[in-house]
């Protein structure tokens, strides 16, 4: 054993001492092999640690879904000035990746404030209405 490294040389010391024989999954087979794909580490990630698979798109692709998505991303903000906050910056965001896109370049447009608060208006006042035919039709609530 003249050319064992000190690392292998403090493993075989550590097997001789018993300090691997009661670790979880011993005798069992290592998880994920059958996964040979080159980025199998990076969806083992994301599935233990629960990060959302958007987190690795493009950040044009995530500029539209957050566009996209934008309706429901306001829909409960209490007044229009916090409404107009998340526009806001939003819209920074999109300006900072057309000024300097990273990945694939995609066109991505700004939400238009006005017309975001203007829906959040309407959703908010029909939401309202269907709250007091809910209670017309349900005294008690």
């Amino acid at each position: 054993m003249g050319d064992e490294s000190a690392l292998e040389r403090a493993i075989r010391e550590a097997a001789e001492r018993g300090a691997f024989d009661d670790l979880p999954g011993k005798g069992k087979p290592l998880p994920n092999l059958d996964d040979t794909s080159p980025d199998w580490w990076v969806r083992g990630y994301v599935r233990r640690e629960g990060v959302p698979s958007d987190a690795l798109l493009p950040t044009g692709v995530q500029l539209r879904k957050e566009l996209e998505r934008l309706p429901e991303t306001v829909r409960d903000l209490p007044s229009e000035e916090a409404v107009r906050r998340v526009v806001q910056a939003l819209n920074t965001r999109v300006v900072a990746y057309v000024r300097n896109p990273d990945g694939p370049v995609l066109p991505v447009r700004r939400a238009e404030p006005d017309a975001v608060v203007e829906a959040w208006r309407r959703d908010r006042a029909d939401r309202a209405e269907q709250l007091r035919r809910a209670r017309r039709q349900d005294p008690l609530s």
